[in-house]
């Protein structure tokens, strides 16, 4: 048998048999009547994962990337300021497509393994005295570290400034796994999309918009025609789009927000935390470090792991799949090399997380790692047998 295997990169994730079945749908006519009955529905039940009650939220045929671009060029102009940290591969990304929109960003440097600098960014913003900051960007958890950020820590240094600027935030692996809290921080922008914590094929980029954001796009001079926010929203008021949309994908979309909610969503948020937190387990118990510098800063659907000096972590990465045929995500950037990630979000348990920790333990010992065979696996498992010993007992 062949690819019965998990993946256990960062995303895209494993689909569930339940949401391939959804996308499995025949050609249909995307401008009949009975799209409306799909699509308005599935936008107001995406507010309840954003958690925004005042916002819209809006579908792009893209990746993350796309809802990048899209954010970018509706609520901005070129030569507006910008202000964004740079503490691993996406924050960089997000900074070269400011740039690319000829974008003034400024830029604060940050160890990779440390999240957003709350505190500078108040600073920054208390020292911009003629309110040149338009944006705050800010990714909430950077793939490529495994750190997570604290958004409402950045929101408080926000508003203690007096700052009118926006606050975007990169939540492609988050939403959806972790908690977020569109409304409470205050976030003008949010985007995901639907490879990761929604456990579909890459292809929807999904944006939350405040009414803030919204009136910017009103002064807004980038060009923009395919992502323009306006015309999208025109469209959906009657359910439809400006052009052809991927209603496999849309069909998928809304299975996979029934599962989150019948799930209960903090109910999603503790599974990623049992899983992680069994991962880390593993990690200490081969004596390996993470990339993030903190507990505090521990990310719950992507660890970060450094491999011991002398060691090539892109080896590693290569051998566990050449040998075993499972996927981890390799290091990248100032990481590469240096670090390998084992993914553990969106449609994942507790007993696929341990088949990953298992493999990628062999592969270190077929490397020569100094680790003990069955060190990992076992601290994870005394981790999920205790997690799970009330719910699980006979009494119960």
């Amino acid at each position: 048998m062949t690819g019965q295997n998990p993946v256990f990169i960062p995303g895209p994730t494993n689909i569930p048999d339940r949401l391939r079945a959804a996308m499995n749908v025949q050609t249909t006519d995307h401008r009949a009547p009975d799209v409306a009955g799909l699509v308005q529905p599935l936008l107001r039940d995406l507010k309840k994962v954003l958690k925004t009650e005042t916002g819209e939220v809006l579908l792009y045929p893209a990746s993350g990337t796309g809802g990048w671009e899209a954010s970018i060029t509706n609520t901005l102009s070129p030569g507006d300021k910008v202000l964004i940290a740079r503490y691993g591969m996406f924050s960089h990304r997000w900074i070269d497509l400011c740039q690319k929109h000829n974008l003034d960003v400024e830029v604060i440097e940050c160890p990779w393994g440390q999240g957003a600098p709350a505190q500078e960014f108040g600073k920054r913003l208390t020292a911009d005295t003629g309110h040149d900051i338009k944006a705050v960007l800010v990714t909430h958890n950077e793939t490529a570290t495994g750190v997570l950020s604290d958004i409402g820590a950045v929101r408080k240094a926000m508003d203690a400034a007096g700052h009118p600027a926006m606050l975007y935030v990169d939540g492609v692996s988050s939403i959806a796994s972790m908690d977020f809290r569109m409304d409470e921080w205050g976030v003008d922008l949010a985007i995901t999309g639907s490879q990761k914590g929604f456990m579909l094929a890459t292809g929807l980029a999904i944006i939350g918009i405040s009414q803030k954001a919204l009136a910017a796009t009103k002064t807004a001079t980038s060009p923009r025609c395919y992502f323009d926010f306006n015309d999208m929203l025109g469209a959906n008021r009657t359910g439809g789009f400006p052009y052809t949309p991927p209603l496999p994908l849309i069909h998928g979309l809304r299975e996979s927000v029934d599962m989150l909610l019948e799930e209960g969503l903090e109910n999603v948020f503790a599974r990623h935390r049992r899983i992680a937190e069994g991962v880390r387990r593993a990690v200490d118990a081969w004596g390996l470090k993470l990339c993030a510098e903190s507990a505090g800063l521990y990310s719950d659907t992507v660890s970060a792991i450094y491999v011991p000096p002398g060691y090539d972590s892109g080896a590693l990465v290569a051998h566990a799949y050449d040998t075993y045929r499972v996927s981890f995500g390799i290091g990248l950037g100032e990481v590469a090399g240096k670090v390998f990630r084992i993914g553990h979000l969106g449609s994942l348990t507790e007993v696929m997380a341990l088949s990953g920790i298992a493999t990628v333990e062999m592969a270190m010992k077929d490397l020569g790692y100094p680790i003990t065979l069955g060190s990992g696996v076992a601290a994870a498992q005394d981790f999920y047998r205790g997690a799970h010993s009330i719910g699980n007992s006979h009494a119960a």
